[in-house]
């Protein structure tokens, strides 16, 4: 049980019905969607293989250009020891060992992301409510959905601000960012509170 008024993942505090847990409930909404997407944009993958296979158009029969070399960081996505497939599969081990979630790991990398996935939705509740790590996992399941949806879908990294800490240390953030701990006071912000910072004044020109 969660001995902190706080959420693990994005640090605000907990209301009432929240306090038995690690993460807050809009967190675990938020990994709960992450989960649902990763096997649907996996799936998307096969068509961004080829570079510049978007704008490449139609294959004409008999031409004597050589083929579009294979793009290897999505084929390495798409592997069972890739970064996608392999810490899926390790928290459902991690889980299952606590009782959370039990182990499947037959068939495709696809089938294998999405019954990890699936396990992972399914016992989430559970595991917001028990497991300490959670925060952890959060970060990892996050960080597959962005590197998927970026190629899938062509999203750009998330615009970063600068803001100020009352110590006058300029962090720079993004909107979705969970937290921030400033390097020169050390003081902690979470999601809402790092986002009440005032913005960083503009360096004039010279």
């Amino acid at each position: 049980m969660n001995d902190l008024p706080i959420c693990t993942c994005c640090h605000r505090e907990l209301r009432n019905d929240e306090l038995r847990q690690y993460a807050c409930n809009l967190c675990a909404d938020r990994i709960d969607s992450h989960l649902g997407a990763i096997p649907r944009l996996l799936a998307r993958l096969g068509e961004h293989l080829e570079r510049g296979a978007a704008a490449a158009g139609p294959a004409v029969s008999g031409s004597k250009t050589a083929p579009i070399p294979c793009r290897i960081d999505v084929l390495n996505l798409r592997t069972a020891a890739g970064p996608v497939l392999a810490p899926l599969e390790t928290w459902v081990r991690d889980w299952a060992e606590a009782g959370y979630a039990e182990i499947g790991e037959r068939g495709t990398a696809a089938a294998r992301v999405a019954h990890a996935c699936g396990t992972l939705r399914f016992n989430l509740s559970r595991a917001v409510a028990e497991h300490p790590a959670v925060e952890e996992m959060a970060g990892e399941v996050a960080s597959i959905w962005r590197t998927l949806s970026r190629i899938v879908e062509g999203e750009t990294a998330p615009r970063r601000i600068a803001v100020v800490c009352p110590c006058q240390q300029t962090l720079r953030i993004t909107l979705d960012t969970r937290g921030e701990t400033c390097p020169r006071c050390g003081a902690e912000y979470g999601h809402a509170d790092v986002l009440r910072l005032p913005l960083a004044e503009r360096r004039a020109a010279a």
